[in-house]
Parts: structure tokens; C-alpha cells; sequence
């Protein structure tokens, strides 16, 4: 053992959430449901390729009028 070594420290925060997870073990099954509805989606590439394609370029100075 190293001298240098200190004692487990566990931090107000990690023991909040061990303890959570203790008394609701189904807490990351719900979480990893809630992220695949929200975030892990299958993208579409070629619908991308279009979008971007469609895309009009914006002016350097949105709010300027063009005087022509």
C-alpha cells in the first residue's frame, strides 16, 4: 500500500445517487428508455443531403435591408 494513498472518499452527490439507485434499481433502465425516445434516432441520410442542398445562405448582417 502506498503511503500516498488516501481513503475512500465518496463525494455528498455520489452518495445521493447510489443511494437512489438502491432504493429504485429500475432508475438507468428509465433513463436509457427516456433517452432512446428522445435522442437515439435513426437519421435519415439521404433526407439530410437533401436539406442541406435546400439550404439558402444567410446574410452576413441578418437584419440589413438589401437596397438594389
Amino acid at each position: 500500500m502506498s503511503i500516498f494513498r488516501r481513503p475512500d472518499y465518496r463525494s455528498d452527490a455520489t452518495q445521493f445517487i447510489n443511494a437512489l439507485k438502491t432504493q429504485k434499481p429500475s432508475l438507468e433502465a428509465e433513463q436509457r428508455k427516456g433517452r432512446a425516445l428522445l435522442w437515439d434516432k435513426v437519421v435519415d441520410r439521404l433526407a439530410w443531403k437533401g436539406f442541406r442542398k435546400a439550404e439558402v445562405p444567410q446574410n452576413p448582417y441578418v437584419y440589413q435591408t438589401k437596397h438594389e
